[in-house]
């Protein structure tokens, strides 16, 4: 038996330190609560007034992700600020597929033994990432489990609900041989990856994350850790404007195969035009240092297409332009044919 008294934090978890870390981000927390948000922050609940009055028949969208591996990478660089915007805008952009608007955004926060400061750059993040899209920062968990997680390995997974007009949701059930195929660039591996990318750079490669990626000017670890991008304020007002948009598909993991599948009818399948676009120097990188299969390279990355729109063929040139004066790269990167719902990127 030991002579000293045993406490929690002797045990590898700090409660004064938690509470110390969520106290510094209340006002990152608050400054995204609109007047739909009931009661402060700490409760057992979030609270959140179900009104939209500008929705005939309101449905709720959820989805809940995690940043997956790329947290390995934050840690090798020591820079965990874009984690916090990974995690919201991957969450956004999957009920964005559905037409949904965000309302609020859940968090989880897991670790072996917590770093306040870390904690904190991450909450910050999904606050700044939730305000740009109107969406409340209305809970979370914090989790310190040493045993669980390795020593200063960290856990980032967040769940969202947003809403839809029953007659506005996607797919809208329209996609037919002929239409369009639009692809927006994405600024990276967003969160999907990592493992593959880790494995290829830096255990088969050799590289570290201060190397430059070729011809950039940038070094490994920051093309990596470039966060996810939202499309919310780009596609969104799109979508609710025009009919011809038939159907929203997020690249993430198992890329441009497995993720359009996800929206195709029973008699379409898709076929990409592999030269309409050129992969970012990082896919190429990740290619070459691993010798991975350039199929591999398109299931387990986006490949530098983060959001593909099926839409009207005779549409699709004004879609591209409106994503362009939005501030997105887009193109015709396709088309869809009569067939079994399947991908095929020539």
């Amino acid at each position: 038996m030991s002579s000293q008294p045993l406490t929690y934090r002797s045990a590898g978890v700090d409660i004064d330190e938690a509470q110390r870390a969520l106290r510094a981000v209340i006002p990152d927390i608050k400054a995204t609560h609109s007047d739909n948000v009931i009661g402060g922050v700490g409760g057992f609940g979030g609270l959140f007034r179900a009104s939209f009055p500008d929705i005939e028949k309101p449905v709720l969208v959820s989805s809940v992700d995690g940043v997956g591996t790329k947290t390995k990478v934050a840690a090798m660089v020591g820079d965990f600020t874009g984690l916090g915007k990974d995690i919201v805008n991957h969450c956004v952009n999957d009920i964005l597929c559905q037409g949904a608007r965000p309302l609020f955004f859940l968090d989880y926060f897991g670790c072996s033994r917590l770093s306040g400061l870390v904690f904190e750059e991450v909450v910050r993040g999904m606050a700044e990432a939730c305000g740009e899209v109107g969406a409340a920062l209305l809970g979370g968990e914090t989790a310190e489990m040493p045993g669980v997680y390795h020593e200063d390995e960290i856990d980032v997974v967040g769940s969202i609900v947003g809403v839809v007009d029953q007659d506005r949701k996607l797919p809208r059930g329209k996609v037919q041989p002929g239409d369009a195929v639009i692809g927006i660039a994405s600024n990276g591996l967003h969160t999907n990856g990592y493992s593959l990318a880790r494995r290829a750079l830096f255990e088969v490669g050799g590289m570290s994350v201060r190397d430059e990626v070729p011809g950039t000017g940038v070094t490994i670890g920051d093309a990596l850790l470039r966060p996810h991008k939202s499309y919310f304020n780009a596609v969104y007002p799109l979508i609710q404007a025009d009919d011809r948009i038939y159907a929203l598909a997020h690249i993430t993991g198992g890329g441009l195969y497995d993720n359009i599948v996800r929206v195709l009818p029973s008699d379409v399948r898709v076929v990409i035009e592999r030269r309409s676009w050129t992969p970012l120097p990082i896919f190429q990188m990740i290619h070459h240092l691993g010798n991975v299969p350039e199929v591999e390279m398109f299931r387990a990355f986006n490949m530098g297409i983060g959001m593909v729109l099926l839409v009207d063929r005779m549409s699709a040139p004004g879609i591209v332009q409106r994503l362009m004066d939005a501030g997105e790269w887009a193109a015709i990167i396709g088309e869809v044919q009569a067939g079994s719902p399947d991908v095929q990127i020539l």
